[in-house]
C-alpha cells in the first residue's frame, strides 16, 4: 500500500484559520475562528498570534481580518501568472536590438525590477545598485518616476538619495524633474548608472499599474536603438496585464 503525504497538523490549522478569515466580509473573533474550524482555544490564540506577527492577519478591535501579506502574496501571484505572457515579448524586444530587456513596476510605494530578458550575446547591465537606491539615474526609473503624481513623487524622492553614481548621474532634484516634465513618453540613460552602458524606456500602463519597459546595450550603439520597438513591447505588455486582471 502506498503511503499518503506527510502533512504537518500546524500548517494545516494555520491554513484553515486564513480561510475562515478570509471567507468573512468583517473581522473575526478568535472564539468564533475556534468554533469554525474545530479548534481548542489556547491553540487557536496561538496560531492566530503567528499569522498576526508574521503579517498575513491583522488583529482589530472586533476580530481578524487579513494582513498585508495576504494581498502581497495576491498581486505576486497575478504578476507570476501573466509572465508566461510578457516574457517572450521581452526576448523578441532583447532579439530584435540586440540588447538586454526589462521590465520594472511600481509597487507598494517602490520601484521593482520583474524580470529581464538577456542572452550572451545581449548580457544584463550589472546591478551594482539596487533598483530603489537608483531610479534617478536608470531609463526605466526616470520613466515610472514621470508617470507618479507629483505627491507621490517628493514622497518617493525625499526616501531616495539620489546618489552619484558616475559623472553622469543627475544628482539635483530640481533638475531631474526638468528632466521628468521635457522627456514625454521615452526616456534614456547615457552613462548615468554605469560608465559605457546606456538604457532606454517607455510606460507601461493597465488599471492601477504603472512600469516601464526597457532595453540597456552599449553607450556606442545608443543611435541604433529602435524606440517604436521598445514601444511595441510596452503595448504588448500593457495588454497583457489588462488581461491578467
Amino acid at each position: 500500500m502506498t503511503a499518503g503525504p506527510t502533512l504537518i497538523g500546524s500548517v494545516r490549522r494555520a491554513l484553515h484559520l486564513l480561510d475562515a478569515v478570509g471567507a468573512s466580509e468583517r473581522p473575526v473573533p478568535a472564539k468564533v475562528l475556534a468554533r469554525s474550524v474545530g479548534l481548542p482555544l489556547p491553540t487557536t490564540y496561538h496560531l492566530l498570534r503567528t499569522l498576526v506577527h508574521e503579517g498575513y492577519l491583522r488583529k482589530l478591535d472586533d476580530g481578524y481580518a487579513l494582513g498585508g501579506q495576504v494581498s502581497e502574496l495576491c498581486q505576486r501571484t497575478s504578476l507570476h501568472a501573466v509572465l508566461p505572457r510578457i516574457r517572450p515579448a521581452l526576448r523578441a524586444l532583447r532579439d530584435e536590438v540586440r540588447g538586454a530587456a526589462y521590465l520594472s513596476l511600481y509597487s507598494d510605494g517602490d520601484i521593482k525590477l520583474i524580470d529581464i530578458a538577456d542572452s550572451a550575446a545581449a548580457p544584463s547591465v550589472d546591478l551594482w545598485v539596487g533598483v530603489h537606491e537608483s531610479a534617478h539615474a536608470t531609463a526605466f526609473g526616470k520613466c515610472i518616476l514621470s508617470g507618479l503624481a507629483s505627491e507621490h513623487r517628493r514622497e518617493y524622492l525625499s526616501r531616495h538619495r539620489l546618489a552619484d553614481l558616475t559623472p553622469n548621474t543627475i544628482t539635483d532634484s530640481r533638475v531631474l524633474e526638468q528632466k521628468l516634465a521635457r522627456c514625454g513618453d521615452v526616456f534614456s540613460d547615457r552613462e548615468e548608472y554605469l560608465l559605457g552602458m546606456a538604457c532606454v524606456a517607455t510606460t507601461v500602463r493597465a488599471p492601477g499599474v504603472l512600469g516601464a519597459v526597457a532595453i540597456s546595450l552599449p553607450v556606442r550603439r545608443l543611435g541604433s536603438a529602435r524606440v517604436e520597438s521598445v514601444r511595441r513591447t510596452a503595448c504588448r505588455v500593457s495588454r497583457a496585464l489588462v488581461v491578467a486582471q
